[in-house]
């Protein structure tokens, strides 16, 4: 049997504020909605260029409080060429980022950047 990736989901507080994130931040587009008013929640998929994965956000309406991310999950990565010019351009959205960084031993690869929810996303030099 083969198995393809097809979505991961997180919950989002703001729905908008997510959005903004995902698409400013990350260019990535969303390419489907579906709204369940009956049901108080939407979901959002945003994808990449590719569409060979999307990242689903769903947004239930009017949480209370904030999800609490569990601590078996770390992140999500993404690749980019221009690494330093990546990290300048998250720095300077305000968003929070870490400084470059690189496995023991080898020259910075890689950062992380913090969605409005607190999922970390790790960008790659590709």
């Amino acid at each position: 049997m083969n198995y393809k990736l097809v979505h991961a989901c997180i919950r989002v507080m703001d729905l908008e504020k997510s959005l903004k994130f995902y698409k400013e931040a990350l260019s990535l587009k969303e390419t489907r909605r579906k709204d369940y008013p009956d049901h108080k929640f939407t979901l959002v998929y945003l994808s990449d260029e590719d569409e060979n994965f999307e990242i689903e956000l769903t947004y239930n309406y009017n949480p209370e409080n904030p999800y609490e991310i569990g601590d078996g999950f770390s992140h999500f990565a993404l690749t980019v060429m221009d690494l330093e010019k990546s990290h300048e351009f998250h720095k300077n959205m305000g968003l929070e980022v870490t400084d470059l960084k690189g496995l023991p031993g080898q020259k910075p690869r890689y950062y992380f950047v913090t969605d409005p929810d607190g999922y970390k996303m790790e960008i790659i030099r590709g």
